[in-house]
């Protein structure tokens, strides 16, 4: 099982498609090499997934082919 990083010093930011009125709201950091850090930002104590970089580009590159196919 890998080590778990230390994401005490993470700077996490809001993602631009979370509504502040709905509760809806991810944050991600993206200031750590080779992972990118994503939470609920509801509960910024609680689980954290971790994904590895490329995974989390190709995720997100995905999101954007979609949505401008629609």
């Amino acid at each position: 099982m890998p080590a778990i990083p230390n994401l005490s010093t993470a700077a996490w930011r809001k993602s631009s498609y979370s509504s502040n009125g709905g509760g809806e709201c991810v944050e991600v950091a993206d200031d750590l090499p080779g992972i990118v850090p994503v939470r609920d930002s509801k509960n910024p104590d609680g689980p954290v997934l971790i994904f590895p970089s490329g995974s989390w580009s190709a995720f997100i590159s995905s999101l954007k082919t979609q949505r401008s196919s629609n």
